[in-house]
């Protein structure tokens, strides 16, 4: 196999990135445009998605389109894998990010309607996704990357349908590379732990003790702390690269060490759910 270069392997591609205005998935398209990648991203907020794209191109760091979309709006998913086709010639990469992590509680408190909604965003999504990508994909023998979570495979505390729909993505991903082997399309998975983001912000934000609970976070994993976006976005852009060309149907843990080795089991200090479900 003839040595190449990593931004070789990548410049000129065409991804799909769902989610791209915060997070890991906006973490994802500066990543991947730095490649040289041509980047068609969306998400909810026009404001965010048309200042990220606005910033890639003034800098020339690669090529960003962004639309709007809501990924529940499954036909407007399938209109904007046309417009990438049809702008682009083609179709390489597709990145499942847009994901939703609700408020943590049990599942007395939760609706069938709360639930379904978990699903629509973060299982149904991804399904659709890959559904209208497919064709141009096996085209290309290109690859699909599913972001999943490392809940997805340990579960957590209150997390009931977010951790529903991580762990279906895990048989999702490996059954979907079975299938798509013979037409050359790799389908791998990232499993991430806990990272900074602004979501993640959030949360804290809303803690009474905001600082108790960042370092309560960050002792969850052996390494000591949260990790980056960015990192998280750079294990991805190796899955999608020719230098992972071997690699279909498995699932990279980027999470610090979270669910390696033993630990005690005792409720988070920092959920309040009420008398009902105390142990």
């Amino acid at each position: 196999m003839k040595y190449q270069p990593f931004e070789e392997g990548m410049k000129g591609k065409v991804a799909i990135i769902t989610g791209g205005t915060k997070g890991i998935g906006k973490a994802c398209v500066r990543t991947f445009c730095a490649a040289g990648v041509h980047v068609v991203t969306m998400g909810r907020s026009v404001e965010l998605g048309e200042a990220l794209a606005g910033e890639i191109n003034r800098e020339g760091r690669g090529t960003c389109v962004f639309y709007e979309c809501d990924v529940r709006d499954y036909d407007r998913i399938g209109e904007i894998v046309e417009l990438t086709v049809q702008q682009f010639g083609k179709l390489d990469i597709l990145i499942n990010c847009a994901g939703y992590f609700p408020l943590q509680q049990p599942i007395d408190m939760i609706t069938l309607e709360m639930y379904q909604d978990v699903l629509d965003t973060n299982l149904k999504a991804y399904f659709m996704s890959c559904k209208y990508a497919l064709p141009y994909l096996r085209s290309s023998r290109g690859n699909i990357i599913n972001v999943g979570s490392v809940l997805g495979t340990t579960g957590d505390e209150g997390s009931l349908a977010y951790c529903s729909t991580k762990g279906a993505i895990h048989t999702f991903t490996r059954s979907l590379a079975i299938d798509e082997a013979r037409n050359g399309v790799r389908v791998n998975q990232i499993k991430p732990g806990h990272i900074n983001t602004e979501m993640f912000e959030c949360t804290t934000s809303l803690q009474e003790d905001p600082e108790g609970f960042v370092k309560y976070s960050d002792s969850l994993q052996w390494l000591g702390r949260g990790g980056e976006a960015e990192e998280v976005a750079y294990a991805m852009l190796f899955l999608a690269s020719p230098w992972a060309s071997f690699i279909t149907g498995e699932d990279l843990h980027v999470t610090g060490g979270f669910e390696l080795g033993e630990g005690p089991k005792v409720p988070n200090p920092y959920l309040a759910w009420g008398e009902q479900v105390k142990r």
